[in-house]
């Protein structure tokens, strides 16, 4: 009695009910050609800085898809650097965080560059520059050595929710997999054939851990091979943080042989179209923040200063719970009140900040 989804024969030969998902396919399209032609009609400056605030948005979800916390600074910082522009230059990057930049930067500037084992090695030894997974030490740049089991609950009661390929069969199901990827390019769906190749890579599980960020990031490269474009202009990574519980399950299902692959693509379609509409918000907080640092281009401010303005902005005008307020610069800066207080009122007076209430009630937004 098989089990799982990888212990059939020919498994990665996927197959599923067009008459199911004919109708979603074509509403995804759609969407996908309004978002693209909306984008297309903005200059390429505008085009450049909404991909900056797309590639955070998907560098900080990907990783907290799995737990991990980055820091938004950091990852700014690395962005911007790789990007060409000079927000966020100069804070700290983390080694980790640069890795996993460069990696979703590589799959979609490079994603007419085949995919190779060699490349994948690449981009995993880049996620852990280490060799470390935390506190534990891991097999980096090659294949896993040891089986993969999902489990839950306590030591002595856990239960199996998937268990991945054995090791001894990860490099043949591997090469399968990328066969498939070069081959498969123009001649299957582009947004099915990126459906296939995150469940088909994340099912082979082929290292010891960034299993999960690399699916998303072969997903990432087959939507820029589909839209023959190295700039991407939505995060499938926020759209499947938002829905996670669904994400696992499904993928529980599937995998388990509870569920068949037509629900895969039906789910992957539906998040998809929820990821271009959602999208609408992270390209609004790109548009203002482009023109909102085009306007101050020539005003003087200090790291502390930029870091702040940078803060405000990526919360949202408005959002910022209870406004900013001396004490909260100080939180973020880690610099005296007094010396708060004189940068805080530095912005005020060169219109970057508006004061709302008065006395010790007072606090401040963004002067958009």
């Amino acid at each position: 009695m098989k089990k799982y989804l990888w212990e059939n024969s020919n498994w990665q030969d996927f197959e599923c009910d067009n008459s199911k998902i004919m109708g979603l396919l074509s509403k995804a399209r759609f969407l996908q050609g309004e978002l693209i032609g909306k984008v297309s009609a903005l200059d390429i400056k505008l085009q450049k800085e909404t991909q900056s605030e797309i590639l955070v948005e998907e560098t900080i979800k990907t990783a907290k898809i799995e737990g991990l916390e980055l820091d938004i600074d950091s990852v700014r910082s690395s962005v911007a650097e790789r990007l060409g522009f000079p927000e966020g230059i100069g804070f700290k990057q983390d080694r980790n965080t640069q890795g996993l930049v460069d990696i979703l930067i590589d799959a979609a500037r490079n994603h007419n560059t085949v995919l190779s084992i060699d490349r994948l090695n690449g981009w995993h030894a880049a996620l852990f520059p280490t060799g470390y997974s935390g506190f534990k030490k891991i097999t980096t740049a090659d294949l896993r050595k040891d089986k993969v089991v999902v489990v839950s609950g306590r030591i002595g009661k856990e239960k199996i929710h998937f268990e991945a390929p054995p090791a001894k069969a990860v490099k043949e199901e591997l090469k399968i997999f990328i066969n498939w990827f070069n081959k498969s390019l123009l001649k299957e769906d582009g947004l099915l054939r990126a459906a296939a190749a995150h469940l088909k890579f994340v099912t082979i599980h082929p290292y010891d851990d960034g299993n999960g960020r690399l699916t998303r990031v072969i997903t990432d490269m087959a939507m820029a091979q589909d839209e023959k474009s190295g700039m991407r202009f939505y995060s499938l990574s926020s759209q499947i943080m938002k829905e996670r519980k669904d994400y696992y399950q499904i993928l529980k299902e599937v995998q388990n042989l509870k569920a068949d692959l037509t629900k895969w693509y039906e789910w992957f379609l539906n998040m998809f179209m929820r990821a271009l509409q959602n999208s609408q918000d992270i390209l609004e907080r790109a548009f203002i923040k482009a023109n909102f640092w085009k306007k101050i281009k020539d005003i003087a401010l200090n790291e502390r200063q930029i870091k702040v303005v940078q803060k405000l902005l990526d919360i949202g005008i408005g959002k910022f719970e209870g406004g900013l307020t001396t004490r909260k610069y100080v939180s973020m800066t880690k610099i005296s009140a007094a010396t708060a207080f004189r940068e805080i009122e530095d912005m005020r007076q060169k219109g970057i900040l508006k004061p709302y209430g008065r006395g010790r009630s007072v606090y401040y937004e963004i002067n958009i």
